[in-house]
């Protein structure tokens, strides 16, 4: 099974054998909600670490278990931020750092969005400093945020409750005046609605009978186009999976009825690979900016759930002629992969 699997990697570009480096999944033996970004030649990773946040540096994410890290935030006790530090990411914008991140009070019902910037250019300085919550108008449950720069405008993308109760996590847009602030209300760009996006339920006394999910959003941009891919179903569950959401680039970003979302899943679970609940993923470009890479966890074994099993992976996308991105499925650990296209 092995060597036809290597045949196909072969095959579809994912591994030849005139490679000179190579790297195998996972990355680190866990790892939620794994985040970087690229800048002047060096890879700034993250992840979900739960009390605090910590972030890696390496010239090369195949390398990552060699990277050096530093703890840049420990919250205060005693605030509405200070537990339950989810999904943090990392970026630079003109010539400063900002890490968004969802927290509470230690009540789930309490999650917020909130943001450190930092404007020494050495993000592993001292520097940083808690701006505080980031929220549109309504003020409601909020965690996963993305922020990205789109046509010279910022916009942030997150999940959210519509009201103050669990039972759906809704994908949420909205613009911002800068990268501490949004601008407005939220707009409502994707619900539930597939039974691919239901899986979940939580039957017990505390929990409601139905949480239906979608979470994680990330921005991916190509040839002027721009997608939303995001997290759906429970991360309870193995069948935690990407969807896809399309903006064709030309009519008002803000408006829901603009934005199109694929039927079916674009990335899943796959038990003969031997990875489960993929998802909650972000992307990175090739050091030599050629090559679009997805960065994502999941489980190696069933029935792993939420927990701290989760191990970031990350394998090539390849781009549809009609211009969508294609995942391909999760690829196996152990399997032998060329590392990004370098300089």
């Amino acid at each position: 099974m092995k060597n036809i699997l290597c045949i196909i990697l072969l095959f579809t570009g994912v591994v030849s054998w005139s490679q000179t480096e190579t790297f195998v999944n996972p990355l680190l033996p866990s790892g939620a909600d794994p985040f970087s970004v690229y800048v002047d030649g060096m890879y700034y990773y993250t992840h979900t670490m739960g009390n605090r946040i910590v972030i890696w540096k390496t010239d090369n994410l195949a390398h990552l278990q060699d990277a050096e890290s530093k703890t840049i935030w420990v919250p205060p006790t005693g605030t509405l931020y200070s537990k339950d530090i989810w999904a943090p990411e990392i970026h630079y914008y003109d010539g400063k750092w900002y890490v968004y991140f969802a927290a509470d009070n230690g009540d789930n019902n309490t999650h917020r969005m909130y943001v450190l910037e930092n404007d020494n250019s050495d993000p592993f300085s001292d520097n940083w400093s808690f701006k505080g919550k980031i929220a549109a108008q309504t003020d409601k449950w909020a965690i996963d945020g993305n922020v990205y720069r789109y046509k010279g405008k910022f916009y942030m993308v997150w999940s959210g409750w519509k009201g103050d109760e669990n039972g759906q996590q809704n994908i949420y847009l909205a613009a911002m005046k800068n990268p501490l602030e949004i601008e407005g209300d939220r707009v409502l760009i994707s619900s539930p609605v597939f039974d691919w996006e239901k899986h979940g339920d939580l039957n017990d006394d505390v929990n409601p009978p139905h949480v239906y999910v979608n979470e994680g959003p990330q921005f991916l941009e190509h040839d002027g186009r721009l997608f939303v891919v995001y997290s759906a179903s429970g991360c309870w569950t193995d069948f935690y999976s990407l969807g896809l959401l399309s903006f064709n680039g030309e009519k008002d970003l803000l408006n829901s009825a603009n934005w199109h979302k694929s039927n079916l899943p674009v990335f899943t679970q796959n038990s003969i690979n031997g990875v489960y609940a993929p998802g909650h993923n972000s992307f990175f470009r090739s050091p030599d900016g050629t090559e679009d890479w997805i960065l994502y966890h999941g489980n190696s074994e069933p029935n792993q759930g939420c927990g701290n099993l989760r191990k970031p992976r990350m394998q090539r996308i390849y781009w549809k002629e009609d211009g969508t991105p294609w995942f391909g499925v999760p690829v196996p650990e152990g399997v032998q992969l060329e590392i990004p296209a370098q300089k």
